[in-house]
């Protein structure tokens, strides 16, 4: 019996010790830790009155590490020194902050991590974070938040900086390009923003795309927007009305010209180029000719001008009452030798146009040395169309589909300003079926008195394809569409100038309201999309 019961001894050890081992050998670890890490502690505490402190320490129940701290931390209201916060790049269960600032009597400071504090193992973050303190006798505890957009795009911008301004007899709408504002909060990577301990006041309310990052306007690089009207605390503890961010006409300045090119200057600018005029005063040769075209995306315009001995030009530059008088000095540089680039490699689609677009202006085409034909060597009727604001030729003709076209320029077709002409050019292209395009039809509602620009743009690279203007309740159809993703925007046109006009913070003249449509439009070949109602407020 005595036996029997060792034996069972050794058993139950047997089973218990190899039991351990398997617990200790078990495959994973357990459950994966998906907690944010929590604050323990804070030296002076959470919330502390009376706050006088040059250093603050705050612990954590784990090891954490600081995500992008010097994007995500946001202080408000602004300190003029940042502090120094360590560990930065390794672990730590403590976030030391040291201020090297002086702090504003009876103010209330909030110091938002974002989202850059997370656990050292498995990166959870401790969303939202923040450290508040005053150093008065109270905390403030108002609040408001509300959304940012871009008052044209569709897509938001990251990192905005939303400012709050105290409006009382020392404000004007000028302190945003010279002081720092009383709050601030950001929207990080979302469109919302959030303020929380505010005092109790009215305020200016502005959003900035901050690109140097010091709560300032600077109109030649940010983009702003403003709230229609002066906000009270603690009634307007929501903005209702979407903050529409928009980049400002900057007011006309010009820089002075140079020469690029033997034979072409180019004159810089910045702001509204519609009114500039420029002027020679220079005597030149009777036979002097001259172009001048803008620079398309670009603060430029680029004078052309025919062969000259002079080594200098003068001309008269004018904007309205902006008046000034230039030298360019004529050195002796290369002629650019004349380019063709064509927008057709392979396919031209229905809706297109064949574009030639040359590097000089074109003065002269010779139609006698341009060969057009089709599939069966049979000649295409077409006109030249000289864009007078571009370097483009456009062919326009009736375009069949399924069908194969030959374009070819022989010697001497074209002649540019500076008598240069094209070698042969040859272009080989080929149009499709109307089965191999897609159509969207669209319902227009808006308000009787409104004037609305309708376009449509490709979802990827936001190529405007066609704009349509509607003047009434109407129907708009979009077709021989290509296969691939649209989007369509209307363009509320107040001023009926059949363009999109920007706005101007001290003129307080909002841009004009952009409507995007819900639907991303995935067309395909031989499809027409189901009739959908747009609705333009």
């Amino acid at each position: 019996m005595k036996h029997f019961f060792k034996i069972l001894f050794s058993v139950v050890i047997i089973i218990l010790l190899t039991s351990n081992c398997a617990r200790k050998g078990r495959p994973g670890g357990g459950l994966k830790d998906s907690i944010a890490p929590v604050m323990v502690t804070a030296n002076p505490p959470y919330k502390s009155i009376h706050f006088s402190s040059k250093k603050i320490k705050i612990s954590f129940d784990e090891y954490v590490t600081l995500k992008n701290i010097n994007q995500q931390l946001i202080i408000s209201p602004p300190l003029k020194f940042l502090p120094l916060i360590t560990p930065q790049g390794s672990p730590s269960k403590d976030i030391t902050i040291r201020l090297t600032d002086t702090l504003k009597k009876n103010t209330t400071y909030t110091f938002n991590f974002g989202n850059s504090i997370q656990d050292n193992n498995e990166g959870n973050q401790l969303k939202g974070f923040k450290y508040v303190f005053s150093t008065g006798t109270y905390i403030d505890s108002l609040k408001t938040k509300g959304r940012v957009i871009d008052a044209y795009k569709k897509a938001f911008d990251k990192n905005i900086s939303v400012l709050l301004y105290r409006v009382d007899s020392t404000y004007t709408d000028s302190i945003i390009y010279l002081k720092k504002p009383n709050y601030v909060a950001n929207t990080l990577d979302s469109t919302l923003f959030d303020f929380t301990n505010i005092k109790k006041g009215k305020y200016q309310l502005i959003a900035l795309k901050d690109v140097s990052n010091n709560y300032l306007f600077n109109p030649k690089e940010d983009k702003i927007g403003f709230y229609h009207r002066i906000i009270d605390l603690p009634k307007d503890s929501i903005i209702n009305e979407p903050i529409a961010l928009f980049k400002e006409i900057p007011p006309f300045k010009f820089t002075r010209p140079k020469q690029i090119n033997k034979g072409k200057i180019q004159f810089g600018f910045e702001g509204d180029r519609s009114n500039i005029k420029i002027e020679l005063l220079s005597r030149v040769p009777s036979n002097f000719n001259s172009i001048i075209k803008s620079e398309p995306k670009k603060d430029t315009l680029n004078y052309w001008h025919t062969a000259i001995k002079n080594d200098s030009l003068i001309f008269k530059v004018s904007n309205n009452k902006l008046i000034d008088t230039v030298t360019v000095f004529l050195r002796n540089k290369i002629i650019d030798s004349l380019k063709i680039n064509s927008n057709v490699t392979r396919t031209l689609d229905l809706r297109d146009t064949l574009t030639l677009t040359s590097n000089n202006p074109v003065t002269k085409i010779d139609t006698s040395k341009i060969s057009f034909i089709d599939q069966d060597s049979v000649n295409v009727p077409f006109t030249n169309l000289v864009n007078k604001k571009t370097n483009q030729i456009k062919f326009l003709f009736s375009k069949k589909h399924n069908q194969n076209y030959n374009l070819k320029l022989f010697p001497k077709a074209l002649t540019d300003i500076f008598e240069t002409e094209n070698d042969t050019l040859n272009y080989n292209f080929n149009t499709k079926e109307v089965e191999d395009y897609g159509s969207i039809t669209l319902s227009i509602i808006k308000k009787p008195e409104t004037q609305a620009i309708v376009e449509i743009l490709t979802e990827q690279n936001k190529k405007l394809l066609e704009r349509v203007v509607v003047t009434k309740n109407n129907t708009v159809n979009f077709n021989l569409l290509p296969p691939g993703k649209y989007i369509i925007r209307a363009i509320i046109d107040a001023n009926k100038n059949l363009k999109w006009d920007t706005g101007n913070y001290l003129l307080k003249q909002k841009p004009e309201k952009v409507i995007y449509h819900s639907t991303i439009y995935n067309i395909r070949s031989n499809w027409f999309a189901p009739l959908e109602v747009f609705t333009i407020n």
